[in-house]
């Protein structure tokens, strides 16, 4: 059965729109001035901060040259020397904004990015060869807060209810700032001296730095400690030997010890069960395309999307409503990936989440910080897991499975660890949609082309004993749901390797 849905054009449209401006930001200029520091706000947020910052000095940088590639031959070294170190006090408040907004994500951690451009554009000031005075301070300040708060509402996927108090504030500050700015055109005798932009550069610097000891200072929520967690830590097994686990504290980091000794520390609040000598085949291969898109995959996948004229809610609701959730389950996703699945889910149950991309989880971390959730991650590979059998209500995978190293031995797994009854889902995209998407798009398409065999709903791997077996094709046929049920009554399977723990 094919399930198909009706594109929203107008959706299709404004997408479109709002990509084409900022496409023409690269053109001219003027407009480059506010839609440039939107992408720059967004672009450093998706990426590990050091290496953000360095990439998006790295683009300013190559971007000046292609505008003035004559001046950088005309001028000599000193010219190009004084131009990255303009390039990177610009791209700095960015990097110190994502620093703030990583541990404060609310609203008030917007401001971070006005402040610190503001300060520093106006104490560069005092060295117009670094940083002419091209502009006042109440525009740059528009520009830079512009950025931070779209990017903030972006992120709060421009709900009404969660932007609508950010918003307001936003709006009555544009309105004082233009009026401050436009006030020297109406009265000239009024014009701000300089020292009024210096001014304000210190001014800003001090909100800057409160910021700062703000998000240094206030304590965060606290993580709790994998030795308190007994139910979650009775349910582990060592993925190799299958032997339980134990918490024990090592030089202040917590560590999971099963009775052969196996260790496997915690970082960052998450167990790691997969050592790089286990990372091999196929699974290695993907993990390289998880760390270069894993901080892009939740905005891409939003526009591309909006892009097909579909909502992004009913996307995730088409295939999650086969699974079956009842207060107080506990649910596990194999790879996990950021964890957008688990917005979509009922609340009041156990969310577990397991992926092989440290990447993909810190990113999960985030997510679930924004929407206010909890679960128990677990960096670890599909294909063997940490878990002792019959352990959860309800176990599915979305997206991944269809390039794992070995497919049938990750829904062994999958089955082994679901308790006796429950309805497991698989779903992915199908050939055409690897085709049409994963294999025409330049970063994706190296790992996708030139493949051995086409992308298959791996139904003849399920095993035959399995109840109410079904295969769904969603979304035009671009998508897979495969469902079945573990009966109730499961005995030992001899395939599993873990089948005895």
């Amino acid at each position: 059965m094919i399930t198909t849905t009706s594109p929203n054009r107008w959706l299709q449209f404004a997408t479109a729109a709002i990509i084409a401006i900022f496409v023409l930001g690269f053109v001219f200029s003027s407009l480059g001035a506010w839609t440039g520091p939107v992408l720059g706000a967004w672009f450093i947020g998706t990426q590990k901060p050091w290496r953000g910052f360095l990439l998006l000095a790295g683009i300013g940088l190559i971007l000046n040259f292609l505008s003035n590639w004559r001046g950088f031959l005309l001028t000599g070294i000193a010219h190009a020397g004084w131009m990255l170190l303009a390039i990177l006090i610009g791209a700095l408040p960015f990097l110190l904004y994502r620093l703030i907004s990583q541990r404060r994500p609310g609203f008030l951690s917007t401001l971070s990015l006005p402040f610190w451009g503001v300060a520093l554009l106006a104490l560069g000031q005092l060295w117009p060869r670094l940083i002419p005075a091209h502009r006042t301070v109440a525009i740059s300040f528009l520009i830079y807060w512009l950025a931070a708060v779209m990017v903030w509402m972006w992120n709060q996927e421009f709900r009404a209810r969660k932007i609508a108090t950010g918003a307001s504030i936003f709006g009555a500050v544009c309105i004082l700032l233009l009026g401050y700015s436009l006030f020297p055109q109406i009265h000239p005798a009024a014009a701000h001296a300089p020292l009024a932009n210096l001014t304000i550069g210190w001014i800003c610097l001090v909100g800057a730095l409160i910021l700062a000891a703000w998000s240094l200072i206030q304590p965060g929520k606290p993580r709790q400690l994998w030795a308190d967690k007994t139910g979650t830590v009775a349910l582990l097994r060592s993925p190799y030997s299958g032997d339980s686990l134990h918490v024990v504290s090592e030089a202040g980091h917590e560590v999971l010890l099963s009775q052969k000794g196996e260790r496997f520390s915690v970082r960052n609040g998450i167990p790691v069960f997969l050592g790089p000598e286990k990372l091999t085949g196929l699974n290695q291969k993907y993990n390289r395309l998880y760390e270069i898109i894993g901080g892009f995959y939740d905005d891409t996948q939003k526009v591309a999307c909006a892009l097909h004229g579909v909502s992004r809610d009913q996307y995730f609701r088409d295939y999650l409503r086969f699974l079956e959730i009842r207060p107080g389950d506990s649910v596990l996703e194999t790879s996990v990936g950021t964890g957008l699945n688990f917005k979509y889910l009922p609340r009041g149950i156990r969310l577990f989440g397991l992926d092989l991309s440290p990447e993909m989880l810190t990113n999960c971390q985030a997510n679930l910080r924004r929407w206010e959730l909890d679960a128990d991650l677990f960096l670890g590979n599909a294909e063997d897991l940490p878990f002792a059998n019959d352990s959860f209500d309800v176990v599915f995978h979305v997206g991944g499975i269809n390039f794992f190293s070995d497919r049938a031995k990750a829904i062994l797994e999958m089955i082994r660890v679901a308790k006796p009854g429950s309805r497991i889902l698989i779903a992915d995209e199908t050939e055409e949609h690897v085709k049409s998407a994963y294999e025409r798009i330049p970063v994706t398409s190296q790992f996708f082309k030139n493949r051995k065999e086409p992308v298959t709903a791996p139904i003849d791997l399920v095993p035959p004993e399995m109840r109410e077996i079904n295969l769904e094709l969603l979304h035009g046929g671009r998508f897979y749901a495969l469902t079945f049920r573990k009966p109730a009554t499961a005995a030992p399977n001899p395939a599993s390797s873990h089948s005895l723990r």
